[in-house]
């Protein structure tokens, strides 16, 4: 894999074996409240959950705008696919990386079930005045105060974005998944650890890892701007970031997890992924992939075997 464009070796000089042997920071000690109040928090909230039409038919969906109301009265924008023909079964709720989401994704095997796709709180549909949509700011909004912190309210939407759709399908209520990537896959682990709603989730080169370690590997993107403000407030900054390590969520998780995680990745330290990864105490599966963030000949192939593998693994939703 050519390394020379990035200044740094993407691989960090990690094995596969290494990968699978970085464990799990130290936690604060009132880590479980600090979440559990935010989790009872969301669940008083009626998202008040708004569809509108925009295509009856497209690649064999129905394609809806929808907007829910998220913590602090945030107004979340995204999109609702369901199928054109045949019974829904099952639910989705379906994240996007830090680059945002311009449109819902067409090609996902899961033809019987409503696929939510919402915009986190400052991007895409979602953006606001008050919060910068480039990931080099948006992950450095209100980091100095750990309950404000911008990676919260994401995690918020998540869990708003679950009572949205079982208000809208009921009957959805025991048979909801979750897909996340990149940021959402970060975002997805601090959501899925307390939230019992979700049953079955996937993790795709999940970030937030691992934040003493990452911070000190050479990353580009919204890592590397994260490691310079932290150069300047190391202590103040570490103490926040420690309740968003989604490493250390993911012990907490108590579903069935899927995740894809990167040998080579510029963007999303390998080591940090893995520590996620690891952590994981329930039944997991593993899909290695040969770099993420970054353009290899497999790349297309590999991305068919693992559609192929979600669409075995969330067959029981």
């Amino acid at each position: 894999m050519e390394t020379s464009e990035y200044g740094f070796d993407p691989t960090y000089n990690y094995s596969l074996q290494q990968l699978l042997a970085v464990t799990t920071p130290t936690e604060p000690k009132n880590f479980d409240d600090f979440w559990q109040m935010r989790y009872q928090n969301a669940l008083t909230i009626n998202p008040h959950p708004q569809t509108k039409i925009i295509s009856e038919n497209e690649q064999g969906w129905r394609v809806f705008e929808i907007s829910y109301t998220s913590t602090d009265a945030f107004p979340i924008r995204g999109w609702l696919l369901l199928p054109s023909t045949g019974v829904i079964k099952r639910g989705f709720i379906v994240g996007h990386g830090y680059g945002g989401r311009d449109a819902p994704d067409f090609h996902l095997p899961f033809t019987d079930a409503a696929l939510l796709f919402p915009c986190f709180r400052g991007l895409g549909l979602s953006a606001a005045p008050s919060i910068s949509s480039e990931p080099y700011w948006h992950v450095l909004h209100d980091i100095d105060q750990r309950d404000r912190y911008i990676l919260g309210g994401c995690v918020e939407d998540v869990w708003l974005g679950v009572s949205a759709l079982v208000q809208l399908f009921p009957h959805l209520a025991e048979h909801l998944g979750y897909l996340g990537i990149s940021f959402s896959g970060g975002i997805g682990a601090l959501a899925l650890a307390w939230d019992q709603r979700i049953t079955r989730g996937h993790l795709n080169l999940p970030t937030f890892g691992h934040h003493p370690l990452r911070l000190k590997l050479p990353t580009l993107g919204s890592t590397h701007s994260l490691q310079q403000y932290y150069k300047i407030h190391k202590k103040p900054t570490l103490n926040v970031l420690r309740y968003y390590d989604a490493a250390l969520v993911a012990k907490r998780i108590a579903i069935p997890i899927h995740c894809a995680c990167a040998v080579f990745d510029p963007f999303v330290a390998p080591p940090a992924q893995f520590a996620i990864y690891n952590a994981l105490a329930v039944t997991k599966q593993l899909f290695v992939l040969t770099a993420g963030h970054h353009s290899y000949p497999e790349q297309q192939q590999e991305e068919q075997k693992l559609l192929a593998e979600l669409e075995a693994f969330f067959a029981s939703l």
